[in-house]
Order: structure tokens, then C-alpha cells, then sequence
């Protein structure tokens, strides 16, 4: 069977509340299964406005129609509107994804924060981040957590030494192709990385053609031909579980028809053949649909 898995991500307060409840009864009508990977403390999410002076943002908020999305009273928590702490008053909806037969994560405890910052901080910093996630996860779930997935494909040599340590199953924090042993700078990283293997909608929407109407059809050409190793495609809470929720039950019945077992990232480890994974080393470069560089698997080298 092929296998494909569906890593969401949720981002927001409003994500959390509206969008994960809507997904799962999607997942459950399709029955499908899925990976749900939480922000776990405030949301900062109008902090983001910093990102208007780098290369690329402007055209990406006009193409996404990011007010539509996630709506005007998010994008002003953490500036004029004081952040909710999404752990604090959503933990009920989060242990109800895991009731509900599911696998949860971490995404990272202040979204904003760590995407726009952990590319260039320290250990110290990174730790005291990853751990307050990892804390308020256990508070929550009442177990530690065994996999992360970070904010915005965005980590740096200190996060990913703290998935061995910590001893995750894996992590999603990547690009690739496949699945991968991770190296940084020839330092081996004891954590398998499950890399996303497809563009995600706002990478593709008002780009080359592609709208609403026919977004599906070009992510389900992109998948007809299986990779060795299946694929993993990475949804928003705030996107797939609000307007874009149509699209994504598209997606779900014709990958279905194309003979995919829709899994967990968890159900796809468990299916991998260890002896075939290759090291690639983990580098920051630009992702086509994307502002910045994101974390990349260097499938150039093995």
C-alpha cells in the first residue's frame, strides 16, 4: 500500500478553536488519518507585521489573502491586541484530537518567535523555547512528547541536537524528498527527519496559473506517480480548516483514488525500511512559493 501522510499544523488561537475541530470531522468522514502539530503558548501572530520588509512578503499577503484567513482580530494579537495562550485555553480541544484516535506533537510553544528568530539564536535560547513547549505539551496531554514538526520549516544545529536528546521518534522540521538521517556541518543528528514532500496550497495558489478552482487537480498530478517512500503533504489548521476546507477534501478523495492509504507521520515511520535511509546534510535555502530560506534536506550529498 502507499502510503501518504498529512502533517497539520496549527499556528493560532483561531486555528486551534475553528480550524482543528473541523478537520478532524473531515479526517473522520474521509477516514482518513493525520498528525495534528500544536502551538502550545501565546499567540503573537500580528507580531509577524516585521516580515513586511523582507523580500517576498508583500506579494506572498496578496496572493494568500492572509486577512481572509486567519482574520483581523489575529493578525493584531501580540501587537495591539494581547496575545491569547493558546495551550491555556484550548487544551481541551487538543486532548480531544488525541481522543478522538489521532497523533499529536509539537510545533513550538510562540509560533512567531521561533520561525523568525531560531535560525540565528543560541542554545540557551533554543532550549528554554523547546522546553517550555515540551513542559506545556506534558501538562497537557499528561505525557512527554515524542515528535516535532517546527514553526515554519525553521531550526537551527542546537533544536535539532535537542530532538535526539530529548528523545523523539522523529521530526518534520524539513524539505526533502524522502525520509532522512540529518546531518549539520557532518554532525550526525540521531533523529529521523520525515521531510514534507509537496508544495503546500499557499505555496501554489496565484502562482503559474493555479486558483482555487484547480489546485487539487495540480497537487493530484503531482502525486499520480508514488515516490519510494509515499509523501507527506503539510496543511494549516487556519487555511484547510477554514476556507481552503473544500479543496482539501478533494485532495483527500482523489489521493484516495489513487490508491493511498492516508497515514499519521507516525504510521509512516513504522512502514520505512531503516537500512535504505541516507544521511543528508540540513541546509537553509529558498523554497519556491516561500519568504526566506527554510531547513532543507541536501540531497546532493550522501
Amino acid at each position: 500500500m502507499k502510503h501518504l501522510a498529512l502533517k497539520i499544523d496549527v499556528d493560532t488561537y483561531r486555528g486551534t478553536r475553528e480550524g482543528v475541530p473541523r478537520l478532524v470531522e473531515a479526517l473522520q468522514r474521509n477516514k482518513a488519518q493525520a498528525s495534528f502539530f500544536f502551538s502550545l503558548g501565546p499567540d503573537h501572530t500580528g507580531r509577524a507585521i516585521k516580515r513586511v520588509f523582507r523580500k517576498g512578503f508583500i506579494g506572498k499577503v496578496q496572493r494568500t489573502s492572509v486577512v481572509e484567513h486567519y482574520g483581523i482580530k489575529t493578525l493584531l494579537y501580540g501587537t495591539l491586541l494581547p496575545g491569547p495562550d493558546i495551550g491555556k485555553k484550548c487544551a481541551d480541544i487538543m486532548r480531544s484530537v488525541r481522543d478522538a484516535g489521532f497523533e499529536t506533537g509539537i510545533h513550538c510553544y510562540d509560533h512567531i518567535r521561533w520561525q523568525d528568530y531560531v535560525a540565528g539564536k543560541d542554545a540557551e535560547w533554543t532550549e528554554r523555547e523547546l522546553q517550555r513547549a515540551v513542559e506545556r505539551y506534558t501538562e497537557i496531554f499528561g505525557e512527554a512528547p515524542h515528535a516535532h514538526a517546527a514553526a515554519g520549516w525553521q531550526t537551527n544545529r542546537y533544536a535539532l541536537r535537542l530532538t535526539q536528546r530529548l528523545g523523539f521518534e522523529y521530526s518534520s522540521d524539513t524539505r526533502g524528498t524522502h525520509p532522512f538521517i540529518p546531518t549539520w556541518q557532518a554532525e550526525i543528528i540521531a533523529c529521523l527527519q520525515l521531510p514534507t514532500t509537496l508544495p503546500t496550497l499557499d505555496e501554489l495558489l496565484n502562482r503559474d496559473g493555479i486558483t482555487r478552482e484547480n489546485v487539487a487537480q495540480h497537487i493530484l498530478r503531482l502525486t499520480e506517480k508514488s515516490l519510494p517512500s509515499g509523501h507527506v503533504f503539510t496543511l494549516h489548521a487556519e487555511l484547510e480548516g477554514g476556507k481552503f476546507l473544500p479543496i482539501f477534501e478533494q485532495l483527500l478523495q482523489g489521493w484516495q483514488s489513487q490508491g493511498y492509504e492516508l497515514v499519521s507521520l507516525r504510521q509512516y515511520l513504522q512502514g520505512l525500511d531503516y537500512g535504505l535511509l541516507k544521511h543528508h546534510e540540513v541546509v537553509m535555502r529558498e523554497v519556491e512559493g516561500r519568504v526566506g530560506k527554510l531547513a532543507v534536506a541536501d540531497e546532493t550529498l550522501t
